[in-house]
């Protein structure tokens, strides 16, 4: 883990490549104390050693399938996976869970060290629990993913590409059809792809979107009404992912935000954690 020493820092912008509807903004000084945060998302070693360990079946497993991106499912799979309506490139695969992320026909067994993916909000909280650890807030999220930049788009700067060199695992191409692989990948790249930013961590754009302890609301200024908060009311996720592309999902920039309910889970979904210092 890195120590991180806190302080106060400029979180949210008012870029007009935001989405105010998000509740990306305003710019406004927030106060993070110190913590220490995981260098990359938890890996598929990490997750695995604790489900050895525990037992744990994720919520993907007990309900009996996850969403999994179209590229990734053979011919003779498609006939029997489920399309979501609105977005066609999801499928509901049955039996598609983070140790075989495509399927019954895949596994991790060359991706030891790629981001696990298919975990909801409450299977993270059941690692960070036994790892003995918690999620970022979204504050501590954006603090870390900054890298020390202040006002920054991306945690390395402004400019997506410095010198034509590749930062992150994003989509690249004509979303969702064609992925040129420019960042070399098409799923999942491993916890150390790409340069860390200027406090070490790695992949905080791209790759896999990040559970955040937060409920998300739109007005970050107002809290969450506990009376309605319920299993549907959304958490906070950052990061964006390997299918983000400027032309639909601009969210791998650092002020991003997105939500997905707790049980929800996904193949491009992951989390790290962090512990109060």
């Amino acid at each position: 883990m890195v120590y991180l020493p806190g302080g106060e820092f400029l979180m949210g912008t008012d870029d007009e490549e935001g989405f105010p509807s998000d509740g990306e903004g305003p710019v406004r000084k927030i106060k993070v104390n110190p913590f220490y945060i995981d260098s990359h998302t938890v890996s598929n070693e990490e997750f695995n050693q604790f489900v050895e360990e525990t037992g744990y079946k994720t919520e993907a497993e007990n309900f009996g399938w996850s969403f999994v991106f179209y590229k990734f499912i053979s011919p003779e799979m498609k006939n029997k996976v489920q399309q979501l309506s609105g977005t066609p490139w999801w499928f509901a695969v049955e039996e598609a869970y983070w140790f075989q992320p495509e399927g019954p026909e895949s596994n991790i067994e060359e991706r030891m060290n790629h981001p696990v993916i298919h975990v909801s909000w409450n299977d993270a909280i059941a690692f960070c629990n036994w790892a003995g650890k918690r999620l970022p807030t979204e504050a501590e999220w954006e603090y870390a993913g900054r890298g020390g930049l202040e006002q920054k788009k991306y945690p390395w700067g402004d400019e997506l590409t410095p010198n034509d060199e590749q930062y992150c695992n994003i989509w690249q191409g004509n979303f969702p059809r064609e992925n040129t692989e420019e960042d070399g990948f098409l799923g999942t790249a491993p916890v150390e792809a790409f340069p860390p930013n200027g406090f070490g961590l790695y992949n905080m754009a791209g790759n896999v979107w990040e559970w955040c302890e937060d409920w998300f609301t739109n007005h970050p200024d107002r809290k969450m009404d506990e009376k309605q908060i319920n299993n549907q009311t959304p958490k906070v996720t950052r990061g964006g992912s390997y299918l983000c592309h400027k032309s639909y999902c601009n969210r791998y920039r650092v002020a991003a935000r997105s939500s997905n309910t707790m049980d929800s889970s996904t193949g491009n979904m992951g989390f790290r954690c962090v512990m109060d210092a």
